[in-house]
């Protein structure tokens, strides 16, 4: 059974910086595409970054480009999400979620079939 797990959420000022993990389990993880998406309080989960399984091809959502990076590293079947220069409307739930075998690299949520409990990220001003 896959399992994915969210970490390193927490509380940072505007211009601040902070990593997310996701930690998988129950998968052949280098045999995947992952990704992040978010979702704020009273909006759509939306995209914001995805990588191939080895790592070599990366997407971003244009509101993140050049502040976030994302990046995995399969021998420890993990993948992280550093963000940089953080604003408040970052602020939201960030979910990790593993592509479908199908899938080599999107920006859809439907490309991506399991889904971590999410980490909260908030952004003060």
């Amino acid at each position: 059974q896959v399992q994915l797990v969210e970490s390193g959420g927490g509380l940072v000022q505007a211009g601040g910086s902070l990593r997310v993990s996701c930690a998988a389990s129950g998968l052949t993880f280098s045999n995947y595409a992952m990704g992040w998406f978010r979702q704020a309080p009273g909006k759509e989960r939306e995209f914001v970054a995805s990588i191939s399984w080895g790592g070599g091809s990366t997407l971003y959502a244009d509101s993140v480009k050049g502040r976030f990076t994302i990046s995995r590293d399969n021998a420890k079947n993990t993948m992280y999400l550093q963000m940089n220069s953080l604003k408040p409307e970052d602020t939201a739930v960030y979910y990790c979620a593993k592509g479908r075998m199908s899938t080599p690299i999107g920006r859809r949520k439907g490309g991506f079939d399991s889904w971590g409990p999410g980490t909260q990220v908030t952004v003060s001003s």
